[in-house]
């Protein structure tokens, strides 16, 4: 239940004056406690198969949980199975979840054997709860120590009372581990650095997930194995896409002239909406000397997924003395920096606002490799990155300007399922002042509202700059990515001096907003490929037509055929190998080309073709210029076939 605002356990005492509220099991705050206890249960099973294993932290997290070990060897299949079977034995039993308050003392006392739980309570830093804010890594730690109070769960025996396990934990939890029903299962095994640092020592977790019932836990696993049909590595593999060569490094993806299509077809049309739109298009080096980002303040808020830097430009005599110092460069994390020198280099009138500088700007991130997956997660990407230049009062129209122009491209590349989330202000990592937030994030949501999509709110989740609105977009199998960003920025323009001459010819300060469309046109990429499932719409299919001669004396007649609708700009191939008809057929369905024209005596005859589809169905005998215009039409119209 939710107690005046509060998750709390359903044995929670509560008063005539309290608001209390129902936590259903199938709500996001209901799944995230059903799996926190399945976690719970997988750490009890695995230290009554293994007490010697110390526990990390297992945390609830998107369709799942996670719980993280230090054992001596890694999981085996045949542990985890005896997990599975341990966690059945302890759901059955029907234990009771049981909080309890601890002092500092009395929890380091009881965890004394606990290494990684006692590194918690120290960054608990108390144990009256007036507790210090912990610093969040990617690992949740909140999950053991970010309440009020400093807690333990015990699984206790319903009848009895007897312990039979114990956890420091926030909770809250469901009163009993039967509630877990049979809706979960064991997923896979990985190895995960303690609190997401590379400098801590590797430990051994294991992934699960849980469900309200049986016929959801199956519904998500087809949602996987979908999924794994999908996935973007895999397909750009199949399809000779792209790759990740061993020797460039990781995270550093090269496109192969299959991708390469693909991919300068998503720029493309981006270009066109861009222009169509009132933007100016620039573009800016990769690396700059290291006083920009010092002025931007990157340095000090993202110097961690940075590239270190490179000292550049030392002169030395010839008896070694160093007779002019050196700087540093650093690769680019980021392009507004830049963007701000162009809209600083000469003086600027209030006519010329709204200034729109777009760039397909390659940046580098220095991501850490547990954290890199495909081209989803890279440590070189081109941003479709803008930055709008505004006076206050236009600040309003143009965020509404900009999220329509979000909609509507993204509707051209096949997303049409959206949401919004509005990021706000994490005091702990923000500058600037409470009015500029709150004045920002108001104007943010009024704008989000007014566009008739569902809200979400992302509490903290802001740059340190300013807020912002994301664009979540459900793909074919109902997965979210987050897509478009719209910021707000008061800072920037003020670090760099930013000014224009207001119509009563004083200076003034204007607006920035930052706006990524498509994120990274690698992420992008991955995501469109998983979208699709590697069967792209005709516009952005490498090769959109592929010519199928039902024997060798047809292949001048088809290849006339494949010449008109090449002096269209249309991308077409010839299969004039030696392979019998139904395998042309099969490769060019498993190279999910959107249209096989297939020629034999009937069509050269009456100047017609075959026309089959990536579905399988056929239509014979259609006159040449028809097809051709069919083509062009779906290629004109960028039709979702």
């Amino acid at each position: 239940m939710r107690v005046n605002g509060e998750l709390r356990d359903l044995a929670s005492t509560v008063s005539e004056s309290d608001t209390v509220e129902p936590v259903e099991i199938s709500s996001p705050d209901g799944l995230n406690i059903l799996r926190h206890s399945a976690a719970h249960v997988m750490a009890q099973a695995v230290q009554s198969i293994n007490p010697e294993a110390k526990l990390g932290i297992g945390p609830p997290v998107t369709d799942g949980f996670y719980y993280d070990f230090d054992v001596e060897t890694p999981f085996t299949p045949e542990d985890v199975k005896a997990i599975d079977k341990a966690m059945e034995r302890i759901i059955k039993q029907g234990q009771r979840f049981q909080r309890r308050v601890v002092t500092d003392d009395a929890a380091r006392a009881e965890l004394a054997d606990e290494p990684y739980k006692l590194e918690l309570i120290g960054l608990k830093g108390g144990a009256d709860g007036a507790a210090e804010a912990i610093e969040l890594g990617a690992d949740n730690e909140s999950v053991e120590v970010g309440g009020a109070e400093l807690t333990i769960y015990d699984n206790v025996d319903a009848k009895t009372g007897e312990v039979y396990w114990s956890d420091l934990c926030r909770g809250p939890h469901l009163p009993s581990t039967r509630l877990i029903g049979n809706g979960w299962s064991l997923q896979r095994t990985a190895a995960a650095y303690w609190r997401g640092s590379e400098k801590n020592k590797q430990l051994q977790r294991i992934y699960g997930t849980a469900w309200p019932t049986k016929d959801e836990l199956r519904a998500y696993q087809s949602r996987l194995e979908e999924a794994a049909k999908r996935d973007h590595r895999k397909l750009g593999q199949e399809l000779d896409l792209f790759s990740f060569p061993e020797e460039i490094g990781s995270g550093l993806a090269v496109f192969h002239p299959k991708g390469g299509i693909i991919r300068a077809e998503i720029e493309n049309y981006m270009r066109e909406r861009l222009l169509a739109n009132g933007y100016d298009l620039v573009n800016t080096p990769h690396i700059t000397k290291g006083h920009l980002f010092e002025t931007s303040q990157h340095l000090n808020w993202y110097r961690e997924g940075m590239f270190p830097p490179m000292h550049l430009d030392e002169e030395v005599d010839a008896e070694g003395n160093v007779t002019r110092q050196g700087q540093d460069y650093y690769l680019k994390p980021m392009n507004c920096p830049m963007h701000n020198l162009i809209f600083k280099a000469r003086g600027r009138s209030y006519r010329e606002l709204p200034l729109r500088l777009a760039e397909f700007g390659t940046v580098y991130r220095y991501e850490k490799s547990g954290t890199l997956q495909g081209l989803t997660r890279v440590r070189g990407l081109t941003q479709d990155d803008a930055h709008i230049y505004v006076t206050q009062d236009q600040v309003k129209e143009e965020v509404a300007s900009q999220l329509e122009f979000v909609f509507e491209t993204l509707r051209g590349y096949g997303l049409t399922d959206f949401y919004l989330e509005l990021s706000t202000r994490d005091p702990a990592k923000s500058v600037g002042t409470d009015d500029q937030w709150e004045i920002a994030t108001d104007t943010l949501r009024e704008v989000a509202e007014a566009s008739g999509l569902e809200l979400v709110a992302d509490p903290g989740g802001a740059a340190f700059y300013g807020p912002k609105i994301s664009v979540q977009a459900r793909d074919a199998i109902g997965r979210t990515w987050q897509l478009s960003t719209v910021q707000l920025d008061f800072n920037q323009p003020e670090l760099f001096d930013l000014e224009y001459t207001a119509s009563d010819g004083n200076r003034q300060q204007p607006v920035m907003i930052h706006r990524a469309l498509l994120g990274s046109i690698e992420r992008f990429f991955a995501i469109l490929l998983e979208h699709y499932a590697g069967a792209f719409p005709v516009w952005l299919s490498p090769v959109q037509v592929i010519g199928i001669p039902v024997a060798e004396q047809y292949e001048d007649y088809l290849w006339e055929v494949l010449a008109k609708l090449k002096s269209h700009g249309v991308r077409v191939e010839l299969d004039s190998s030696s392979d019998r008809m139904p395998k042309k057929i099969r490769n060019a369905t498993l190279q999910k080309i959107p249209f096989q024209l297939i020629a034999g005596e009937d069509d050269r005859a009456n100047n017609a073709v075959s026309f089959r589809f990536r579905d399988g169905h056929q239509e014979n005998g259609i006159p040449v210029d028809e097809a051709v215009e069919r083509i062009l039409e779906s290629i004109r119209t960028k039709a979702q076939v």
